[in-house]
């Protein structure tokens, strides 16, 4: 990106061509442009990969495939000629306005993709997966909008300096390279390293969380049981001075009780005790059993809090109202979690790959920028460059390889399946 040509000696670059660059460059080049296409395809034919999330990794995918169709071709046909530039210094400032546009692209969509995994798991319930929110619009038109910032400085006339050495393609304003790898790299990095630590931690407290409220949390049927038990036991304790009714068997009357008020009452008889309000003509038996009214979700063993707000909710008459509604913020909560919990396999890699591709790129250009007496020969640059641009070809296949949908996808449209 900062580099596309390292200072080589024109009559040296033509002693012997790199063979390798070809070996090399050509397949990276057929890569990327395979494993994006099938990416872009894949959201835009297949109905369920249209969700918000896929459409990052779509902006994502656009900005590797430019990279691939309109800086590779150049940069490899460069190092097969031993590092040196023929073409116009025109299309090189082109070329380096592109390469710097897109590589910072690449960088910011992996971080759009960081804030946007990190809205989903911090506040799931205003994170709406299967529809294209203008928050998601904004993250992505400013990824462009930056990076388009970033490098057009360049196009704009940056390099045209004195002395310019026409055979070699490079940035040549050692300033501008120190800003734009911080504007690129050494900002986005530590952001989305913060971002997936945040998503780790809050994934790794909801799944322990989880595992503690089904190893430490009795039975639900038992557990309402035991409340509902101890406070109907409360409940009579003040309904001591009420006045009570007693539902006789059908061998007995009122009148005949107030006549023989000794009459002793046989143990086996079904006596209920019900307040006034349940005298009025409405059947005890309904309430006699409480395992009757203790039909909840699933969903609430999953979670104390939810089960106690509804316990309480009942005994004061006012839960029933407002339990479907946290029911379904609960279960939607439930599945948002489940699902972004997957991605705790996924982190450590995405973290990994990212870091080993751009951070030699970015260190050793700016320490040839700000040390000029350092000795860092056009070796370790063209390394260090074919590595970043391997992180375009490895991004398809780690947003991607582990999404079972997407392999389905990929091998429809790889064997012209319908």
């Amino acid at each position: 990106m900062v580099n596309v040509t390292p200072s080589i000696d024109p009559a040296v670059a033509h002693e012997r061509y790199n063979y390798l660059a070809l070996i090399c460059g050509v397949p990276l080049i057929l890569i990327i442009i395979l494993g994006n296409v099938l990416v872009c395809l894949s959201v835009l034919t297949e109905r369920s990969l249209k969700t918000a999330t896929n459409y990052f990794i779509v902006s994502l995918a656009v900005a590797d495939l430019l990279l691939a169709v309109l800086v590779l071709p150049l940069y490899v046909y460069s190092e097969f000629l031993g590092g040196m530039w023929t073409l116009s210094m025109y299309i090189c400032d082109a070329l380096m306005t592109m390469d710097v546009m897109l590589c910072t692209a690449s960088i910011l969509n992996l971080c759009a993709i960081s804030v946007d995994r990190y809205i989903a798991v911090v506040v799931p319930l205003k994170y709406n997966r299967n529809q294209f929110s203008a928050r998601q619009l904004v993250l992505i038109t400013a990824t462009w909008v930056l990076s388009l910032g970033v490098a057009s400085p360049v196009i704009f006339g940056l390099n045209q300096v004195p002395n310019r050495n026409p055979h070699v393609c490079k940035l040549e304003d050692n300033q501008f390279v120190v800003y734009s790898s911080i504007c690129s790299f050494f900002v986005p990095c530590p952001v989305m390293l913060l971002l997936y630590y945040w998503i780790f931690r809050g994934l790794k407290r909801w799944s322990s969380g989880c595992s503690r409220s089904h190893l430490h949390r009795p039975p639900r049927g038992r557990r309402s049981l035991s409340l509902r038990l101890g406070a109907a036991l409360q409940k009579e304790k003040g309904r001591a001075r009420e006045k009570v009714v007693y539902l006789m068997p059908a061998g007995l009357s009122p009148t005949s009780l107030t006549a023989t008020p000794t009459t002793p009452i046989s143990p086996a008889s079904p006596v209920t005790l019900i307040t006034d309000e349940h005298a009025e003509g409405q059947t005890p038996a309904a309430e006699s059993d409480p395992m009757t009214t203790q039909m909840d979700s699933v969903s609430d063993a999953e979670n104390p809090k939810w089960a106690t707000e509804d316990e309480s909710g009942r005994e004061n008459g006012v839960g029933k109202n407002h339990r479907p509604h946290a029911g379904r913020r609960h279960s939607k909560s439930n599945r948002v979690s489940r699902r972004e919990r997957k991605a705790m396999r996924v982190l450590p890699v995405v973290v990994g790959v990212f870091l080993a591709c751009w951070t030699p790129f970015f260190v050793v250009h700016v320490t040839k920028a700000l040390c000029e007496s350092c000795d860092i020969g056009p070796t370790l640059i063209s390394v260090v460059t074919w590595l970043g641009y391997v992180n375009s070809a490895v991004n398809p296949i780690i947003y991607t390889a582990f999404n079972v949908e997407f392999r389905n996808v990929f091998h429809k449209l790889l064997c012209c399946r319908s």
